[in-house]
């Protein structure tokens, strides 16, 4: 279905526009290169005609007070890319594997098997009543960083049991000594945990069944309190039902004004464990069912929302009923291994290819305009549509760079107007202005987009960059999305310039 949809829209956008755009790698000539201009800003809706320049004297015209000012901004060329079919192995999303983080493997397995996440279930069964040990935290940090070389991120859960109900868990004391001793070893290792779920209460850490009487709102409070102040605060953590968020922060859901705010609200998003199994999937929905999923599908627009199946339940498992709540609750992730049966049925009923590709974000670049050709020190024009056919949108801060490269010169822009995490499901448009450095040698450049890790100790590591889902522009090697495979940097190109520019940087 995926394929069929991504044909239908490429014929159409194809046979709208001239010939030579339908090669995007071409380099029209001057008459072609303004109707580009013209063409992007009417078919994107970003009037990059009347904004290129191209009637001289823009806002920033002249800048060095010289001839320049009367010096027409280059024309734009605008490219359109080939969507990918299917699925693309990228950070924080899809489906997960279950690992053993303490076993000492390499976890070299999870990417291999396609997947880049996956759920780590610490025991604590021998603490409840005790410190933790320094031999488990050095186990701990040992299997993060073994997930750090293994190019994966980790759900991380603390539990005292692996259930039934009725399994023994610890006292809001000692959980919250033990959040202390943990909060060390969370700091430092942020960078490969994707999210944590709440844990320590109850039965399996969801929450429910407590053998120390913490199902309470003062004893929830309490215990998220203790975990979002363990975790730095560029991580979020899962609670396993809405009811228990609305109890600890009523109000009513979160929303875009209050998101990546870094409130305990913003920082807190939902984890489905029993996802299809009933009518209220077994308790994860109390009454009215269908307003407790507005309250997920409202606050799941810009906090993690993933989990697993547990029961087969046709028709409510089936792929009809699946598609539409993984879209509608704008789902992240989900357990790769279980329910066997409703992953089994989603393959018979043909939708589990579309569910891989789809779990969290799947960005595809329609078109990219930008300008013919820049003189060192002057401006490059980049005007972008974007599409985003996932279930939900990153949680996780990440930058976009343009990266600008010649041989083993590079140099990178971060776009710091754009925050990726707002790309919500459809089309996003951007429409940029770069300076480039006067002192930049004129010749032929490569021009990316970027998609790094924000954290620094993976920013320059391929495994933790997003790939767009289109042909021909992932570079693997160096985690960068080839664009524009030849831009001229060219003194005599029109334009203004700013003869005392050092850096390239992005321009307000």
């Amino acid at each position: 279905m995926v394929a069929g949809m991504n044909q239908l829209r490429q014929i159409a956008r194809l046979a709208a526009l001239p010939l030579w755009l339908a090669g995007c790698q071409c380099q029209p000539g001057p008459e072609d290169a303004l109707d580009a201009g013209r063409d992007a800003g009417r078919d994107a809706g970003l009037d990059a005609g009347a904004d290129a320049g191209l009637d001289a004297g823009g806002p920033d015209a002249g800048i060095d007070g010289g001839p320049d000012a009367s010096t027409p901004e280059p024309a734009l060329i605008r490219r359109t890319f080939t969507e990918l079919d299917g699925g693309v192995l990228n950070p924080e999303r899809g489906f997960y594997d279950v690992i053993d983080l303490t076993s000492g493997s390499s976890f070299a397995s999870v990417r291999a098997a396609g997947m880049t996440l996956a759920l780590a279930g610490i025991r604590l069964d021998a603490y409840r009543q005790a410190p933790i040990d320094a031999a488990l935290l050095t186990s701990i940090e040992a299997g993060l960083g073994s997930a750090r070389t293994a190019g994966i991120k980790i759900i991380l859960r603390f539990q005292y049991n692996d259930g039934p109900i009725g399994a023994a868990d610890a006292s809001r004391t000692q959980i919250l000594a033990h959040l202390a001793q943990l909060q060390p070893l969370l700091s430092r290792n942020a960078d490969v945990i994707a999210l944590m779920q709440a844990g320590f209460i109850g039965a399996w850490g969801e929450w429910h069944s407590s053998t120390h009487g913490l199902d309470n709102p003062a004893d929830r409070q309490a215990v998220l309190t203790g975990i979002l102040a363990a975790l730095p605060a560029s991580r979020m953590v899962q609670v396993r039902t809405p009811n228990f968020v609305d109890d600890l922060f009523p109000g009513g859901a979160l929303d875009a004004g209050q998101a990546f705010s870094g409130s305990p609200l913003a920082r807190t998003g939902h984890h489905n464990d029993c996802f299809l199994a009933s009518a209220d999937d077994f308790g994860t929905y109390p009454a009215p069912v269908e307003a407790w999923k507005d309250y997920v599908a409202a606050g799941g627009r810009f906090t993690p929302v993933g989990g697993e199946t547990c029961a087969l339940n046709p028709p409510r498992s089936a792929c009809p009923t699946a598609t539409a709540e993984l879209e509608r609750l704008h789902f992240r992730f989900l357990n790769s291994l279980y329910h066997p049966g409703v992953l089994g049925s989603w393959t018979t009923g043909g939708c589990l290819s579309e569910i891989r590709a789809r779990l969290g974000y799947r960005f595809v670049l329609e078109e990219l305009s930008h300008s013919a050709a820049v003189r060192p020190g002057g401006v490059l024009r980049l005007q972008g549509v974007l599409r985003n056919d996932g279930y939900g949108a990153l949680f996780n801060a990440r930058p976009l760079e343009v990266v600008l490269e010649q041989g083993a010169s590079r140099l990178a822009a971060t776009l710091g107007t754009i925050d990726v995490r707002r790309w919500e499901r459809g089309p996003h448009s951007f429409d940029v202005r770069l300076r480039l450095p006067a002192s930049l040698s004129p010749g032929t450049y490569r021009l990316s987009l970027a998609l790094p890790d924000a954290d620094p100790k993976l920013s320059d590591q391929p495994a933790y960059a997003v790939q767009l889902a289109n042909a021909g522009v992932w570079d693997p090697a160096r985690g960068l999305n080839l664009v524009v495979p030849q831009l001229s940097i060219d003194a005599t190109a029109g334009g203004q310039t700013d003869p005392a520019a050092t850096a390239f940087t992005q321009l307000p």
